[in-house]
C-alpha cells in the first residue's frame, strides 16, 4: 500500500511555488470548512490573509 510522503512544514522560498501552494491549500481549507458545515450543521467561517495582504473569506451562512 502506498502512503503519502510526509512533507516538512517550512517556508517555501520560491515565490511562484509559494503562491501555487497557497492557492491550492486555501481551496482545500474552504472545501473542508464547507464539508464541516454540511455534515455537522455548524456555522463555519474562515478568514485568510495572503502574504500580499489580500483577504479571502468563507462563511457557511
Amino acid at each position: 500500500r502506498m502512503t503519502r510522503r510526509k512533507i516538512q512544514i517550512r517556508k517555501i522560498n520560491d515565490i511562484t511555488a509559494r503562491q501555487v501552494t497557497f492557492s491550492k491549500r486555501r481551496q482545500g481549507l474552504v472545501k473542508k470548512a464547507r464539508e464541516l458545515a454540511i455534515l455537522c450543521e455548524a456555522e463555519v467561517a474562515v478568514v485568510v490573509f495572503a502574504s500580499s495582504g489580500k483577504l479571502y473569506h468563507y462563511s457557511s451562512n
